[in-house]
């Protein structure tokens, strides 16, 4: 149960991952900002080291992550233990590692080569393990002319497989033809499901890599109907996808779910995010969550969850028979 199959790349990863968009610290897009706020990077490295003595090996992050810092915190901590860890990162976002910002898009074949090299340098690693792309395509032709790039740089040894950071099923499926994609990653947790991006990568034999697994943190149990977030975080602004939080309050239907299902997370001794993760891995053999950290004590959190395993079925039903709308 520990660890899991990184789709049909051949890779082993840890049943869970971390997920490093928090590390990247403060970056902004048409002056407002899109992080989780001010980072310690000692700290973070720290959070890193903690998460591999706990036998964590799989680090999702991306090139616009900071403007390209998450990716050169993570590389100075997995300096000397590359081969300990699975690496995944990003490109496809344009930005400013001067100005800490991002603007717009880049899918073209020389684009993504150049990418590719400039997050080889900053991870200081001569191979990536999963290389994903971050943004949506605009065509079948396009998303075709990305996956026939990403072929050749498996077929060069800059990366050993490639997946997308995507909710849409049917481009999904698309990308999924190619021989080396190993993984699409998508939004999952108990409180919004991904039936169908579910049943395709068990189709596919892909990883079904889970970001938003604690649902940003309102699965931890810390937030309350009187919390609010600075203005410097992310689930200040009301993106589309951050449904769980409004105007920087948590949402008070996605509180009043955690509350009916609390006391299943917390079965034998796990903690809220212990449980959360558990009905993630109960939910598919193919699920790997990469919940965000800033902090040791997050990382030893989640990782612990891992000593607990899946949710059983029972467990299962009863959360899907708590939750499911009244008719």
């Amino acid at each position: 149960m520990k660890r899991r199959p990184l789709g049909r790349s051949g890779i082993q990863v840890s049943a869970v991952g971390l997920g490093a968009w928090s590390i990247g610290g403060p970056i902004t897009r048409d002056g407002k900002p899109v992080s989780w706020g001010e980072v310690d990077d000692d700290e973070s490295i720290s959070a890193i080291h903690r998460a591999l003595e706990l036998g964590v090996t799989f680090f999702d992050t991306a090139d616009a992550y900071g403007a390209g810092h998450s990716e050169r915190v993570l590389g100075r901590a997995v300096a000397g233990r590359r081969d300990r860890v699975v690496i995944a990162t990003k490109f496809g976002h344009l930005y400013n590692e001067t100005q800490r910002t991002l603007a717009g898009t880049d899918t073209s074949p020389d684009y993504i080569r150049r990418a590719c090299e400039a997050s080889l340098r900053r991870l200081d690693t001569d191979y990536i393990d999963l290389y994903q792309l971050h943004c949506g395509t605009d065509s079948d032709t396009e998303t075709l002319a990305i996956r026939g790039m990403l072929e050749e740089l498996v077929e060069a040894g800059k990366i050993r497989a490639y997946g997308w950071s995507t909710d849409d099923v049917v481009q999904a499926e698309l990308f999924s033809g190619g021989d080396n994609c190993a993984a699409i990653q998508h939004d999952m947790n108990l409180l919004q499901d991904a039936p169908d991006m579910v049943a395709s990568c068990e189709t596919h034999d892909l990883a079904s890599v889970n970001r938003g697994p604690l649902a940003r943190g309102l699965l931890t149990g810390k937030f309350t109907a009187d919390s609010r977030l600075p203005d410097d975080d992310l689930r200040s602004r009301n993106f589309d996808w951050m449904r769980h939080f409004v105007d920087g309050r948590p949402n008070p239907d996605s509180l009043a779910k955690l509350d009916a299902v609390r006391e299943i997370l917390r079965s034998d001794g796990r903690s809220l995010a212990q449980g959360s993760l558990a009905w993630i891995w109960a939910r598919s053999d193919c699920t790997i969550p990469i919940p965000g950290f800033k902090t040791v004590a997050q990382v030893e959190d989640n990782a612990g969850a891992l000593a607990h395993g899946p949710l059983t079925p029972d467990q299962m039903t009863e959360i899907e028979t708590l939750l499911r709308p009244a008719s």
